[in-house]
């Protein structure tokens, strides 16, 4: 269900439930979903740049009052980007990168953060920091992950074109099809979540000296499908894209969809290893003691203790339950409420 308000416009779903969690929620500042008597959450935004020295200066102008850090992650830019940077946050975080692509500075920039709520956000322009209350007001309100969308009511862009449009939609089909979620916008990179679900999302070691999985512009749908198919409530937040203001964008449709194409393929086959082996008697494994699997160090994509198949099948034993405790409670109240029998001798 989706609900419409002056300020954020969300939709929830479970994780990888089939069935949509339905919520209204009205947030449209920090401080109307956090509780006065409680301190506020400390929010990191992450900032990945590579020569977008001309940008920068938009998105601090427009960065919300709400946000505590700021962690910005150089990608070896060839203009002053680091330099206007440190003018514009002097006290934030300031990192250069350890391998190429945005999938690593986003790890690298996470593994630096010290905030309970992490933002990731680009640094074009194209992203409006105005929105990050509403992903913010999305988590304090009960979600885990707060998914940015293009495609919902009060969302929309004039950045992305009909080609990028449909190979979205495609692959966005699919990770439904496959991992039975209800996104509307697979490859947005506007989310933010609880900083817990790192453990859950899990990106390559940003020490490593060799090219990752993950460290491109797949990012996204791994950090995505992750998360569904730990079962963690997401909330879609409706976000506008606008015009990337100065350069030319890195993203390259074709190679960067034949990486996301092949990310899902991935995360699939990994979903069904680890539901393989919950089956063979490794229900109790965590991911902290996961290490093997279809391509190696993989890590659990549920919470501890629980696997995704043996969830699933205490979910199904417990409704089994409730229904049937169900019909006792009907059976003894229509016993209660039948009038007396009366028995007539001769």
């Amino acid at each position: 269900m989706e609900d419409s308000n002056d300020g954020a416009r969300l939709r929830t779903q479970k994780g990888s439930s089939a069935t949509s969690m339905t919520a209204t929620t009205n947030v449209v500042d920090l401080l109307d979903a956090v509780s006065h008597d409680v301190p506020p959450p400390k929010v990191s935004v992450i900032i990945p740049a590579m020569n977008e020295a001309r940008n920068l200066p938009h998105v601090a102008a427009h960065m919300p009052a709400c946000v505590d850090e700021i962690v910005f992650v150089d990608g070896n830019s060839q203009d002053d980007t680091a330099e206007v940077a440190r003018q514009l946050w002097p006290e934030g975080i300031h990192l250069r990168q350890t391998r190429k692509g945005k999938g690593n500075a986003l790890a690298c920039g996470f593994a630096a953060a010290t905030g309970d709520i992490i933002v990731m956000i680009d640094a074009d322009g194209s992203t409006d920091p105005g929105e990050i209350p509403h992903f913010v007001g999305a988590l304090i309100s009960g979600s885990d992950f707060a998914k940015g969308s293009r495609f919902i009511q009060g969302g929309g862009s004039t950045d992305i074109t009909k080609i990028r449009r449909l190979g979205n939609w495609g692959l966005n089909a699919l990770v439904n099809l496959l991992f039975a979620t209800k996104y509307t916008d697979l490859c947005y990179g506007y989310n933010a979540f609880w900083a817990r679900c790192l453990e859950v999302i899990e990106l390559p070691n940003v020490d490593a000296k060799d090219h990752q999985w993950g460290d491109g512009f797949e990012i996204e749908t791994l950090i995505n499908v992750r998360v569904a198919a730990s079962g963690m409530q997401i909330a879609e937040v409706c976000s506008y894209e606008s015009d990337r203001i100065h350069g030319v964008s890195n993203l390259n449709a074709v190679s960067d969809g034949v990486r996301i194409l092949r990310t899902i393929g991935r995360e699939y086959s990994r979903a069904r290893q680890l539901r393989r082996q919950a089956r063979a008697g490794l229900g109790g494994a965590t991911v902290a003691n996961i290490h093997q699997g279809v391509h190696g160090d993989v890590e659990e994509l549920v919470v501890p203790g629980l696997t995704l198949w043996s969830r699933r099948r205490a979910t199904s034993q417990a409704s089994r339950q409730g229904q049937a405790w169900r019909r006792l409670a009907r059976g003894r109240e229509r016993r209660l409420a039948a009038p007396p029998s009366t028995m007539t001798g001769s």
